[in-house]
């Protein structure tokens, strides 16, 4: 089965996003309706709640392996869950995708505004790739070949 999923912060960032799925990734210009994306106190990526009047800005990465959504699952880690969405892509068309979202119970960590890309290539995405621990639970084996918790899978077929 391969999966669409909708990327919003670090993971927009082809050579990351490759990394973690172990296969090379390319992408499309997306946006997501309803959601907004939010710095996080004291970490270089965001995160995306919902919110009826907005819309987040990514890039929507089509046709992934579920092997690539359980390593991702993996490095989203416990403040993001994995749910379905609708995307639009540059054209307008509907796309299903998968999207990580983040838990409300940590929602205290959201800093007001909006999150900015161009400052995470600057002057954090090094910083990120060093720190980030989603990228050591990758690279110690904490990633299972079976499917992810159920909380984290969809009943969608995309």
């Amino acid at each position: 089965m391969l999966i669409n999923c909708f990327t919003y912060g670090s993971l927009m960032y082809e050579p990351i996003m490759s990394a973690i799925c172990a296969s090379k990734c390319a992408g499309v210009p997306a946006t997501l309706p309803g959601y907004r994306r939010h710095p996080i106190r004291d970490e270089d990526y965001p995160a995306m709640v919902p919110d009826a009047a907005a819309s987040v800005s990514g890039i929507l990465y089509r046709d992934l392996p579920a092997a690539a959504l359980t390593r991702l699952d993996a490095f989203e880690g416990e403040q993001y869950v994995r749910r379905p969405v609708t995307v639009l892509s540059a054209d307008g068309t509907q796309l299903d995708a998968e999207a990580y979202i983040f838990r409300p119970q940590y929602a205290e960590l959201l800093l007001p505004g909006e999150w900015d890309y161009a400052r995470f290539l600057a002057s954090g995405r090094h910083r990120f790739e060093q720190q980030y621990g989603g990228f050591r639970r990758i690279s110690s084996g904490d990633v299972r070949d079976e499917p992810p918790n159920e909380e984290a899978t969809t009943s969608r077929k995309l």
